[in-house]
């Protein structure tokens, strides 16, 4: 009976299915967090790099500004990407109708038909 229930059961790979990352950090989310972190770089010690008197400000600032623009961007992401990110993406709206012809040289172009059609058949 045990090796019947052996071959019932078969050995899985647990990575299959698994997303892939590096340590604890989700890889789809590795290269969106370098361009948060280079951008609140760049907006600290380029921008506003000469509010600060000390370095050790302007590090403090950067790292607390890494730190909510990459947890903001993983609360939004994280886990399931395609649930927030898939709502920008624009959908095309297709709709049947016909346009009516507006001349541009000439505003009143059917209104002037109609009045020279009427007179035409009153006769």
């Amino acid at each position: 009976m045990s090796q019947e229930r052996e071959q019932e059961f078969r050995p899985v790979n647990q990575v299959l299915g698994s997303q892939p990352s590096l340590g604890p950090i989700p890889a789809d989310q590795i290269l969106p967090w370098t361009v948060i972190a280079l951008a609140s770089y760049f907006i600290i010690n380029g921008i506003f790099g000469g509010i600060f008197q000390e370095e050790f400000q302007k590090w403090l600032w950067t790292v607390l500004i890494t730190g909510w623009g990459i947890g903001t961007w993983w609360i939004l992401t994280g886990g399931r990407s395609w649930s927030f990110l898939s709502k920008f993406v624009g959908v095309p709206a297709w709709t049947r109708g016909f346009a009516r012809y507006q001349s541009l040289l000439e505003v009143n172009h059917e209104a002037k038909n109609r009045k020279t059609k009427r007179r035409h058949r009153r006769k």
